[in-house]
């Protein structure tokens, strides 16, 4: 199995265990689910009681969740739209130069995949929410969730180059 951790903080993202679907040649989407977790560790992962005529109150201690957030501790944070490009632009110079030592002949599909996704998410902006790994590093990579077509699927977006693969 292989985890993906962010190249510049270190945090883990995403794993194989998930469908990595790659877009733009830049990115890697994941369709995500919401969970019911309980405090100590249950998770629910049942069917939906009210789409079975039952109840859809939670349980005292149970909250709702998004799987991948909550299995790889992903912190909200909150961008406005000249905030974001300003990190966007911080943060794809530093993988850009992450990739220059280790994988020069990457960085120009890097460039392009990334412009073209970074326009798609400016186009959509306030779809969107945004969440660091578990460190908060402020340098670090910006994971980006929204919903499919349908409205219900959550889907989340890892820059494809800004991750490192290890076997786990």
């Amino acid at each position: 199995m292989l985890l993906y951790k962010d190249t510049i903080s270190g945090d883990e993202m995403i794993s194989d265990a998930y469908a990595l679907k790659e877009v733009d040649g830049a990115v890697y989407e994941v369709d995500c689910q919401m969970i019911q977790v309980k405090q100590g560790g249950d998770v629910d992962i049942g069917a939906n009681p009210s789409a079975e005529d039952g109840d859809d109150a939670l349980e005292e201690g149970v909250e709702t969740v998004n799987n991948i957030v909550y299995s790889f501790r992903l912190q909200s944070t909150q961008f406005d739209k000249k905030m974001f490009l300003t990190y966007v632009k911080g943060y794809m110079k530093a993988v850009k130069a992450k990739l220059a030592e280790t994988a020069p002949d990457q960085v120009s599909a890097f460039e392009k995949g990334a412009q073209t996704y970074i326009k798609k998410v400016v186009a959509s902006f306030k779809d969107w929410e945004f969440f660091t790994g578990e460190s908060m590093d402020p340098e670090g990579m910006v994971a980006l969730l929204n919903y499919r077509e349908d409205g219900v699927t959550p889907y989340i977006v890892f820059w494809k180059h800004g991750l490192k693969e290890e076997k786990f």
